[in-house]
């Protein structure tokens, strides 16, 4: 396999601008809280290039232009394959690893279903569990070796060994979220995983357009064209009357100027599957 993609000096001061960070002294555990922090309240988690028609592309010069210069988001492959290469241009020692997520009574998903990062950092804290690239989860990186409770603004987090050799579980308020494989990956693995989440009438991706992100105080979600926003535990919901309300949201919320509104995904011979034709 090929090295990592190396970012220059420029993209490497764009990509901190664009999430509004100074490039840090030392790449420590504190810096790694304050860049992955920075990255969920202005980089959106989105599936917009599903329903753009727009091919994602799993390489890290393709990630960091879509979020820098096109001032875009994407899903767990694009966030934290883009996040990895910044980790590394600043000097963090970055591994990435794939991870099933839990479902509906305990199920796991497929392998490479989601994509995370182990860091290293030069004060020697770690290793820590970075993850920009799964919606509504943790705030700040979490301990890989820790077995208590780690408390975070997203609730109370825990790492726990997996029945599976090797693997460890990533827990919320008690309730498993990820089944992190701990064997270091290559970005280009994971390509199967993005084809299927872009692809697939079966993958919650394709299944409608959804926008996402951190505020200071909560989170802001459109979702097709319902604006949900979450603050201090209190949730609100709007439905969006037309077009342009929706595009506007898109601009004042996530910072996405488009020229039209992302449609929800249609599958030649679904319909006419679910129709009994």
């Amino acid at each position: 396999m090929a090295p990592p993609y190396e970012l220059s000096p420029r993209e490497t001061d764009a990509y901190l601008d664009r999430i509004g960070a100074v490039r840090p002294g030392r790449a420590d555990a504190d810096a790694l809280r304050e860049l992955q922090h920075r990255h969920l309240l202005t980089v959106p988690f989105e599936n917009l290039s599903v329903h753009l028609g727009e091919e994602v592309v799993l390489s890290e010069d393709r990630l960091v232009a879509k979020f820098v210069d096109a001032h875009r988001g994407g899903f767990c492959y694009e966030l934290n394959g883009a996040f990895a290469a910044l980790l590394r241009a600043l000097g963090f020692g970055v591994t990435l690893h794939q991870a099933r997520v839990f479902g509906e009574g305990g199920r796991l998903s497929m392998p490479f279903d989601h994509l995370t990062l182990r860091v290293e950092t030069a004060d020697g804290s770690g290793p820590w569990l970075a993850d920009v690239g799964f919606g509504d989860h943790a705030r700040f990186p979490l301990q890989l070796d820790e077995r208590a409770d780690q408390a975070d603004p997203s609730g109370v987090f825990r790492v726990a060994e997996a029945p599976d050799h090797g693997d460890v579980d990533v827990l919320r308020d008690g309730v498993p979220e990820l089944r992190v494989d701990l064997r270091p990956r290559e970005l280009p693995e994971f390509g199967a995983g993005c084809w299927y989440h872009r692809t697939s009438p079966s993958s919650h991706f394709t299944r409608k357009p959804v926008c996402s992100r951190f505020t200071a105080d909560g989170r802001i979600t459109l979702s097709g064209g319902k604006l949900v926003t979450t603050a201090h535990g209190q949730r609100e919901e709007r439905v969006l009357a037309d077009d342009a309300e929706v595009l506007d949201a898109y601009r004042e919320h996530f910072g996405l100027v488009l020229d039209e509104v992302p449609r929800a995904a249609v599958f030649p011979g679904v319909r006419a599957v679910a129709a009994g034709m």
